[in-house]
């Protein structure tokens, strides 16, 4: 797959909604080893949380500008889940929101050093 180029406002409004609520849900791979793949269905995925159908159009417009798949979101309890699913999307997203959160990070010249 060839490397999608993701503007950095995206970027930073799709970390923001993680770092709000979002989750990350891994593959069990005891489990996995354990049990066939027909009882065992799970797999690696971002969910990310609208608080009404409203932010879930805002999410899903940010994920198609990054250049992600994703899956039909789901409600549970009051709130929308937004799911991105695969192993290659969850990295590619996960990598995503590190490289915006690094460079959110501004450090002001001449401040002092907290130890």
């Amino acid at each position: 797959m060839a490397a999608v180029r993701i503007p950095k406002s995206v970027a930073k409004q799709l970390a923001e909604f993680f770092h709000r609520n979002g989750y990350v849900r891994q593959v069990n791979l005891e489990r996995r080893a354990e049990v066939t793949a027909q009882v065992y269905k799970k797999g690696d995925e971002v969910r990310l949380v609208a608080s009404s159908p409203d932010e879930l159009e805002v999410i899903q417009q940010l994920l198609l500008g990054a250049g992600f798949k994703f899956g039909k979101p789901f409600q549970k309890d009051q709130q929308l889940r937004q799911p991105i699913y695969g192993r290659a999307e969850v990295a590619r997203f996960l990598s995503m929101v590190e490289k915006s959160d690094k460079a959110s990070v501004v450090v002001k010249k001449g401040a002092k050093k907290i130890e």
